[in-house]
């Protein structure tokens, strides 16, 4: 209502009129889900997108139809890379290895998860043992007196799929299946995931095992309209 007074004083105030507003409903509660601005955890793709888009324009890594490069580079490009938002509030998935820590006795209302004055706090790491052994350093404690509390978001879907080339036969294990399948040849998909599975398996093999996951990419055509059949 200030808002509202202030315009009209100024003569700024154009129009007023109801609007209906659309809520959203939880299928499983009922309850009316409202929008709430949540920390959120991102991975920088800078150095991973420039190493995907060189793959591509030295001929390590074919696009076929070659005119989807253009798309990848776009995409990937220095001018349009942002970083990666992989958290998700949901039920399934990967949690994400991110730990908050604190010391015994510490009172949770003061020394609060999602306060900047605390994000330092935040340890991430392959395992608790191991963001234990980090948080006692951080703390200046006993790894017996450190408290975690693991993240409770999980990673993006697109994160986990992109792990597929090499999380699946065994990786970061040197597996036989790892030595005999990995990488591949060819990946034939739609051309619709281009960015969104497609260059993520590409980014994230490079970055962690330092080689592609296939030399070549096929894209097939996809079905974007269809006619609906008379009854």
């Amino acid at each position: 209502m200030a808002v509202e007074k202030a315009l009209d004083e100024v003569g700024l105030l154009r129009k007023k009129y109801p609007k209906p507003m659309k809520l959203g409903f939880c299928s499983r509660s009922g309850d009316v889900i409202e929008p709430m601005i949540m920390p959120q955890w991102f991975v920088d793709c800078s150095t991973m997108a420039a190493r995907s888009v060189a793959a591509v324009k030295e001929g390590k890594l074919k696009i076929r139809p070659d005119f989807h490069e253009k798309t990848w580079y776009q995409w990937l490009g220095p001018d349009n890379i942002r970083p990666w938002c992989v958290s998700r509030q949901l039920w399934w998935g990967h949690r994400i290895p991110a730990y908050f820590a604190t010391k015994q006795g510490e009172d949770p209302e003061v020394v609060n998860k999602n306060s900047d004055a605390y994000k330092a706090r935040w340890i991430v790491a392959r395992s608790e043992p191991a963001a234990r052994e980090q948080a006692a350093k951080l703390l200046g404690v006993p790894p017996g007196e450190v408290v975690l509390e693991q993240d409770e978001d999980v990673l993006d879907t697109w994160f986990s799929s992109g792990l597929f080339p090499f999380s699946v036969l065994g990786w970061p294990n040197d597996t036989p299946d790892l030595k005999g399948f990995f990488p591949t040849s060819l990946l034939e998909t739609g051309l619709d995931i281009l960015f969104f599975w497609v260059a993520r398996m590409v980014m994230m093999s490079l970055e962690l095992t330092d080689q592609l996951p296939f030399t070549g990419i096929y894209l097939h055509a996809m079905v974007r309209s269809f006619l609906r059949m008379h009854e």
